[in-house]
């Protein structure tokens, strides 16, 4: 007996979406875990004055330290993505969470190691862009595959807000600390409740043994079967593919990076406190590349590069080709979207597919 129409074209995916409470409950979390991530990013710009006059960093100095954490970020946007689509986005969300946690702790004790303040921090920074490069593809991953197609919108959009408010509390909350406790109670501030969010993610949202499994796949280097095989070649055949990526990080990322490096410059008389994604990206065009193959948005969404900008900045000494590059870009961009842009499922094979 042939099954219905309805449960051939079915993805096996659907039966482990999250229902409507745990949608909740993850929605809340993840808005908090993306609210500490930009707590934990925008920490150094926060302090960068203080920790400037301390170890007797000039500009140059300073925005090397600033602009090396978008070198690390850039390096494991599609490992990240990987990551999420083979072992589940909320793991790797929460290993990477726990280390740069962590890692922004121990920054003031990193600093006291030995003479080479400069080092130990760009180095720090990079290290931390590293760990924080796979967060957003992950979440992508994650959405992609545990929320109702209906719902990843308001979903994503929402989780994504997480980042102003971050950056807004930082920014508050971090002056305060900065002015009452000194630079280190920043780091210490941001660090300790990224952990404390970690702990509570490991003991009631994830099991241990999903925990180990995955752990285990890692140490395996990630030797482990799906139920689904996502035809790749066919995949970037999709002009809809190309096009949901052209409007999204190429617009944007370089222009972070060099803001980083850029505004550092005038480090001395300016307290950065990072820069702001822009809002429509969220509810839009980060969804569409979850409607396009949700099997694997994870790693589409970290195939784009964002290592330009910072190349334009340093060989040319001005803003303006950056800024050049950056509407080019974004226009390219649009119009390829008009043309192309889809939101039709891609990912599916040719016989489940509708065409």
């Amino acid at each position: 007996m042939q099954p219905p129409p309805d449960e051939t074209r079915r993805d096996p995916a659907e039966d482990v979406q999250w229902s409507r409470p745990e949608c909740q409950l993850w929605t809340g979390t993840l808005l908090l875990g993306t609210c500490l991530l930009y707590c934990a990013r925008v920490s150094m710009p926060i302090c960068a004055v203080s920790m400037s006059q301390d170890f007797g960093w000039n500009k140059k100095e300073a925005g090397l330290v600033l602009s090396s954490f978008f070198w690390g970020y850039c390096l494991t946007q599609v490992v990240g993505g990987h990551l999420g689509d083979r072992i589940g986005g909320e793991k790797v969300i929460l290993l990477s969470a726990s280390a740069w946690g962590c890692i922004t702790a121990a920054t003031p004790l990193l600093a006291q190691l030995g003479s080479a303040h400069l080092a130990f921090m760009t180095f720090s920074r990079i290290l931390t862009g590293l760990l924080q490069g796979v967060y957003f593809p992950a979440l992508t991953s994650l959405l992609s595959q545990k929320v109702r197609e209906s719902e990843r919108a308001f979903t994503y959009s929402t989780v994504g807000a997480g980042s102003q408010f971050g950056t807004l509390l930082t920014g508050a909350a971090g002056s305060l600390l900065l002015d009452w406790c000194g630079w280190q109670s920043v780091f210490y501030f941001s660090g300790g409740l990224t952990l404390l969010w970690v702990c509570y993610v490991y003991r009631c949202l994830l099991s241990e043994k999903d925990l180990l499994l995955a752990l285990g796949v890692l140490a395996q280097g990630l030797r482990v079967t799906r139920h689904t095989k996502v035809p790749w070649r066919r995949l970037f055949w999709k002009s809809s593919v190309w096009a949901g990526s052209s409007t999204w990080c190429p617009g944007w990322w370089p222009f972070l990076l060099v803001c980083s490096a850029g505004f550092s410059l005038t480090v001395s008389s300016v307290r950065v406190t990072g820069p702001l994604p822009c809002g429509s990206s969220c509810s839009g065009i980060s969804v569409n590349i979850q409607d396009l193959a949700p099997s694997c948005a994870g790693f589409l969404f970290g195939v784009v590069g964002v290592c330009l900008g910072g190349y334009l900045i340093e060989t040319t000494g001005s803003w303006t080709s950056v800024f050049n590059l950056v509407a080019a870009i974004s226009s390219l961009g649009l119009c390829t979207f008009l043309v192309f842009g889809k939101a039709q499922r891609v990912d599916l094979s040719p016989t489940h597919e509708d065409l």
